[in-house]
């Protein structure tokens, strides 16, 4: 709160430390609890520098506001590997403007598991109790695969979702976008038994994706060894089923399960009313089918929000520049609310609409001015579930809908009652999302899409909270320490 200098994405709030460098970054946890992570968010670092972060409850109610309360816990980050550098990857895909290759595998915490060629003796293996109840803290850590995941003949009972608590429900499978958490609560009722947790893709647009599966294994304690050739002791584990991979009404089933487990105060009226297109687009080539035109049809990928392409800067932050009144040249706060143009925009969309144009835009928001944001998916080159991340906030999530947002129709059917609180939300493929949040944490906070190709290639824009009155509505000021750029 009030503090972007710990936020962290490079350019946005603070330029990147150096190589050899070093920065602290301080801040408060103020009211929250639950399963976050922390990663590097400059170029695709992000592939391999991250980890989980996890706030206990306070020691005044240290009991979890579970049906159960679990016995032991594990936190299981779900990732992707990449056989070469990640950082090579994403500079041939800025080279050739075509989709960055494909990850090799996925992880859970760094291990690919047992169906990969050189990687099953160091299959990660959870021990439980038979009868006990374990909460499992789930992250999806990955570059740019939404996944689904499960474990074998387990049900799952969800109870928070981005480091908010939730209705509890049962389930047997969870969909995570990047960006995402989900703790669930596993009794271990089934026979003795070595029991394969697993992840793998689901892709929600027409295009190539990593098809491989990362597992672990829920081992009872009291399950039996069998040994093989070598004199191991080894068991096979009983398989997970999950989801087909393209199953959107699966993983939209499931998203539309998870609520708040009580009355929340969300905005009923709202000061800020935005339309936001999320969705990809393409840049034309004056020469076609060069090397640096390796698209579709020799065009280049692009992204974009309300048809403008982000562009990151690259000689000041967009907070430093604006903290010392000096943004000229650095970002402009012309950011538009709605399109620019109005068209079908889950449709056949004319081929002139598929090039944006390129800016460093925020939208300015009052302090404490109530907002709300329908982001609506498009279809052009692709219908696409893009998980949404707002830094500096929690939202809920009051509506969702396939299609094309109508504000007559649509606007009746939102749960202002107990909608979830979530700071990473996805598009249904080819439909929309409302989200409400209240603009009281002043200063520059990026919106953008998780997966790490949208947003390289442009799918981002930044809202510039002003100070309120006062102290304990202002921007504090920058540590000593901030890079420099």
């Amino acid at each position: 709160m009030r503090n972007p200098w710990a936020d962290g994405p490079e350019f946005i709030t603070q330029c990147p430390i150096k190589p050899g460098g070093s920065y602290t970054y301080r801040f408060n946890i103020e009211e929250q609890e639950g399963t976050l992570w922390w990663h590097a968010h400059s170029r695709w670092l992000r592939a391999t520098v991250y980890g989980a972060l996890i706030i206990r409850p306070p020691l005044s109610s240290p009991h979890y506001p579970f049906p159960v309360l679990p016995k032991r816990e594990f936190t299981l980050l779900l990732g992707e590997w990449w056989d070469r550098n990640p950082m090579d990857v994403l500079n041939l895909a800025q080279f050739t403007g075509a989709a960055p290759n494909v990850s090799d595998a996925f992880t859970i915490n760094g291990q690919p598991g047992d169906f990969y060629r050189c990687s099953s003796q160091e299959t990660l293996r959870f021990l439980v109790g038979s009868g006990e109840t374990v909460l499992l803290r789930v992250i999806n850590s990955g570059l740019n695969q939404e996944l689904f995941f499960g474990v074998a003949n387990h049900k799952l009972t969800v109870v928070a979702a981005d480091a908010s608590y939730t209705k509890p429900f049962s389930t047997n499978v969870i969909m995570l976008g990047p960006g995402q958490t989900t703790d669930v609560l596993l009794t271990a009722d089934q026979p003795p038994a070595h029991y394969y947790m697993a992840a793998h893709a689901y892709n929600s647009a027409n295009a190539p994706f990593d098809n491989t599966t990362t597992t672990a294994i829920l081992q009872y304690k009291d399950a039996p060894c069998v040994t093989t050739l070598q004199g191991k002791p080894q068991a096979r584990a009983i398989p997970a089923q999950l989801p087909g991979f393209n199953d959107t009404a699966t993983a939209a089933a499931f998203t539309a399960q998870i609520k708040s487990p009580s009355k929340v105060e969300v905005p009923l009226e709202v000061d800020e009313d935005l339309f936001f297109t999320v969705g990809l687009g393409l840049f034309n080539c004056t020469t076609p089918n060069t090397q640096r035109c390796q698209g579709p049809n020799g065009t280049r990928f692009t992204a974009s929000i309300n048809n403008v392409s982000f562009v990151f800067p690259r000689r000041n932050s967009i907070m430093q520049a604006y903290y010392q009144g000096t943004p000229a040249g650095v970002f402009t706060t012309d950011f538009p609310p709605v399109p620019p143009t109005t068209f079908d925009y889950t449709g056949n969309v004319s081929r002139g609409l598929w090039q944006p144009t390129r800016g460093t835009k925020a939208y300015k928001l009052k302090y404490k001015s109530k907002v709300q944001v329908i982001l609506q998916d498009t279809s052009i080159v692709t219908t696409e579930n893009h998980p949404m991340h707002l830094h500096g906030y929690e939202f809920y999530v009051v509506g969702t809908g396939i299609g094309n947002f109508n504000a007559n129709k649509d606007t009746s059917s939102f749960n202002l009652i107990d909608p979830p609180r979530r700071n990473t939300i996805g598009t249904p493929p080819g439909g929309w999302i409302a989200i409400r949040f209240v603009a009281d944490n002043p200063g520059v906070w990026l919106m953008h899409c998780h997966i790490d190709s949208h947003l390289f290639w442009g799918l981002a824009m930044v809202f510039l909270v002003e100070n309120g009155e006062g102290h304990l509505q202002t921007v504090q000021s920058p540590p000593l320490d901030l890079p420099q750029c």
